[in-house]
């Protein structure tokens, strides 16, 4: 145990009002045990945990119509073709989409597999869209 010193008035009213009086204070193992306080947010704190969140559903918004707006329209079937040895685009497109223009076949392959340009390589997989 340690002692503390503590203005006490309101115990012994006829003694000397403002005059220090030793208290024993419970030290070690000897402390009660307080439950544990409910966790409270400040102003800040709930400022912040309300963008936090509102960013997180922005940012699922957005991921889930990023994924539905590349996604194929329903109903059509897309196959993958992968590309051999000397050819090009334009034997893929004229090979894979008949009775389309190979100019607009060759745009669609572009578009559908997010080409840069018409290069392409031995062994790249492309998607071919249903046409």
């Amino acid at each position: 145990m340690s002692a503390a010193v503590a203005w006490d008035d309101a115990i012994a009213p006829a003694r000397v009002p403002g005059r220090p009086r030793l208290h024993l204070v419970p030290t070690g193992d000897a402390v009660p045990a307080r439950a544990p306080r409910r966790l409270r947010f400040t102003r800040r704190g709930r400022l912040a945990m309300t963008l936090t969140v509102a960013v997180l559903v922005a940012v699922a918004a957005f991921s889930a119509w990023s994924a539905l707006a590349t996604a194929a329209p329903a109903g059509t079937a897309a196959h993958v073709v992968t590309v051999e040895g000397g050819q090009s685009l334009s034997e893929i497109a004229a090979r894979e989409m008949p009775g389309v223009r190979t100019d607009d076949a060759v745009l669609r392959l572009v578009k559908a597999n997010h080409l840069q340009n018409d290069q392409i390589m031995t062994g790249q997989t492309l998607v071919v869209p249903a046409s």
